[in-house]
Parts: C-alpha cells; sequence; structure tokens
C-alpha cells in the first residue's frame, strides 16, 4: 500500500514458510487476511493495491523461478490486486521452529552461494516489478563478527552483484537496489561501522557511481536503536556519506533499566532459543557493553563479573510490536520510529520503501501474542497514525 509517495509492507518472515508451496499458503491465507482487515477497518480503499514484502528462503527462490510457478505468481498478483517492491533476503534457509541464531549470517557475503541466492530474488523481482518502478532486496551486513570473514571477498561478490544489477535495470527499465542491514554483531552494525565499510566498499572503484546506485543500506529502526545512534542523525550521517536509504523497517526493541530488579527479572521471559537477542547496556559516559544474547549477559551478572546496576540502560534485540508496549517495568524504543517517520516526513525523496519486520510473533511471552493477523493490522494502523 501506499504511505504517501512511498510504499509500505509488512515482511511475511513471521509466518513460517521455507518452500514455495508453504510461501504461496501464506499468501493465500495470512496475507489476504491483513489486506481485508485494513480493508474493513478503512486503512485501506477497496479498490488500492497491497503491497507485499515477501520472504523468500533459497529452496523457495529456486521452486518459484520455475516458469509455472513465476507465471502463477504473476497471475495471483494481478487477480488480487497485490504486488511486491521488496523481498527480505537476510535469512538463507529456515527461519521459524529451529535454532536460527547465527545461523541466520550463513553463507555470508563470503560465501558465492549467498551472491547465487540475493540474484534469484532479483530475478524473481525482475520477473513480477513493473517498468518504471524501483525494486530492493535487503540482506545480512557482509558477515558476523564472531566469523573473522575475510573482507575482500565481500567487497568482490557485492561489485559483482551491483555490476549485474545495473545490466537488468537496463534491460527491465527497473532501479534495482540492495540494501545492506546493519545488526548489532554483524561485520558492521552502527552508524560510524556502516560508513567506513562503505567508503572500503567503494575504495578506487571506477564503478563507484554504480554502486552508489545499486548497494545501499537497509535501516532497520530497531537495530539502530539498539546502538544508541539516534534516528534521525543516523540517517543523515548515511546520506551526507551519499550511501542509498535502499528500505527503513520500522520496527521496535525492548529497552529496560538495568538498576531495576524487576526489570531484570521480567527481560528472562523473552530468553528463548530460537532467535539472537543481543544486549547493549549503556553507562552514564556514554560507552557501550554488548552481550551475544541474553543468557551470556545473565551469565556474566550470576557470576559476578558484571553489576548491571552500574549501567543506565540496557537495550534488547527482540522485536515488540509498533502498537504494543510491553508491561511495565519493560519499555520500547518505538520514539526511535517515530523519529523515523518525522524524517521521512522531511525527507520524502530520500527512501521509498518502508516495511513493518515484528517477525517474533511465536516465540513472544505468553499474555503478549495476539492473532498474528490481528498484530500486523494494528502495527499497520499505529504507522499510519504516527506517519
Amino acid at each position: 500500500m501506499k504511505l504517501d509517495s512511498s510504499h509500505l509492507s509488512y515482511c511475511t518472515n513471521i509466518h513460517p514458510a521455507e518452500t514455495w508451496e508453504q510461501t504461496a499458503e501464506v499468501l493465500n491465507t495470512h496475507v489476504l487476511a491483513v489486506r481485508d482487515r485494513l480493508r474493513a477497518s478503512g486503512s485501506l480503499e477497496a479498490d488500492a493495491p497491497f503491497a507485499i514484502g515477501l520472504r523468500l528462503s533459497a529452496v523457495a527462490a529456486r521452486e518459484l523461478l520455475r516458469m509455472d510457478n513465476i507465471e502463477w505468481f504473476k497471475q495471483w498478483l494481478q487477480e488480487t490486486n497485490t504486488y511486491v517492491f521488496t523481498i527480505n533476503g537476510f535469512p538463507y534457509g529456515s527461519f521459524h521452529g529451529t535454532r536460527v541464531k547465527e545461523q541466520v549470517f550463513k553463507p555470508d557475503w563470503t560465501d558465492r552461494a549467498r551472491l547465487d541466492y540475493t540474484k534469484d530474488l532479483f530475478k524473481i523481482l525482475a520477473a513480477v516489478a513493473k517498468p518504471g518502478t524501483t525494486a530492493s532486496v535487503s540482506t545480512l551486513p557482509g558477515s558476523h563478527k564472531t566469523f573473522s570473514a575475510e573482507v575482500e571477498p565481500i567487497r568482490r561478490h557485492l561489485i559483482e552483484l551491483a555490476l549485474w544489477l545495473e545490466e537488468l535495470a537496463v534491460e527491465t527499465g527497473i532501479d534495482f537496489h540492495l540494501g545492506l542491514e546493519p545488526e548489532p554483531l554483524g561485520h558492521f552494525e552502527n552508524t560510524d561501522e556502516t560508513v567506513r565499510f562503505f567508503e572500503f566498499l567503494h575504495g578506487e572503484s571506477t564503478d563507484s557511481e554504480i554502486l552508489r546506485r545499486r548497494i545501499g543500506v537497509n535501516f532497520d529502526a530497531c537495530h539502530f536503536a539498539l546502538e544508541y545512534d539516534p534516528a534521525k542523525w543516523a540517517l543523515d550521517t548515511l546520506v551526507a556519506a551519499q550511501i542509498r536509504i535502499s528500505k527503513i523497517h520500522l520496527s521496535s526493541a525492548l529497552a529496560l533499566d538495568p538498576r531495576d530488579p524487576g526489570a531484570l527479572e521480567a527481560i528472562r521471559a523473552f530468553n528463548e532459543p530460537v532467535y539472537f537477542h543481543q544486549v547493549l547496556l549503556r553507562s552514564g559516559d556514554g560507552n557501550l557493553m554488548r552481550f551475544p544474547d541474553l543468557p551470556d549477559f545473565f551469565g556474566v551478572v550470576e557470576k559476578g563479573t558484571i553489576d548491571p546496576a552500574n549501567f543506565e540502560e540496557m537495550r534488547v534485540h527482540f522485536h515488540i510490536p509498533l502498537d504494543a508496549e510491553p508491561a511495565l517495568p519493560l519499555k520500547s524504543t518505538r520514539d526511535q520510529t517515530r523519529e523515523v517517520l518525522a524524517w521521512r516526513k522531511d525527507h520524502p525523496d530520500l527512501c521509498e520503501h518502508y516495511e513493518i519486520e515484528t517477525y517474533t510473533w511465536g516465540v513472544f511471552p505468553e499474555g503478549m501474542q495476539r492473532p498474528v493477523e490481528e498484530q500486523i493490522a494494528g502495527e499497520y494502523r499505529w504507522v499510519m497514525e504516527n506517519a
């Protein structure tokens, strides 16, 4: 759907689906149910096209590219008055019901399998997007810090993709762009590291203009809030560095006062075995301490290695619905998302792609979970009220 001159969707990574058959079932059930809820509430006009933020695994992408499946999908989009402008290409494999954690970063951008998968996603967009439009794929920030990845293969694969996308754009008339998504403990995770990575990516390349057009940043509001980077400052800094804002994830993280024993106890309910829940604590002097996951944080606290009372704030990578604050004494970072939406008003032409991304529905603690379509529709309404 449209958000003024921008496109707004929700990411279907909230729904378990690893094959194309499972993805098609998600489209026919959950996605259309969300669309119909928005129509019924008056948030979406009956004849307005509905945008889909698609998530496809590598298996599903290969299956969709078979001629009969892609033709069926194009027909389905037309019949349902829906369209795809973006694909989440971060999770390559399974994303639900199993231990994901660091596996979501594999294969990373040192591996050609990641490049080939990303090309498949753009081939799908080339088949279903309309000429004269823009189409994006979001992906991981190169690698994960714990992998100690070599940077030259990452750079080489991204340059190859950019040159390939330039040719595909000329051929189809579609403005394709990739968004690298900074995340805590990713190869680059905050504003300063992102700027330095893009300086390295461009280097002395003679293809710098093509790189600027085709490779940008997927700005996840949750992730930058975790880094304590104010949204307006971060976005302005990236733009000043001539980095394209490919897509913006409208998302929110958990926040709490680590000096409050009740808050520390409440956060334990969010310690689950599927996803990474990175922890970043900020002291009074602004210094940050990072932990890869909630168990790592609680482990050092229980050993007495650190005293949480020495920190002023703690933020946890657990996506929280935009329209529903967690129960006190926990809080969220959704003011960061409000700041993103305010920035959008001032800079309507700097990013066209916006996506709601609260994929953690299946692992919410007891008492937080609503019917999934109800939650997603509520998040849409919150965005439109705050846009």
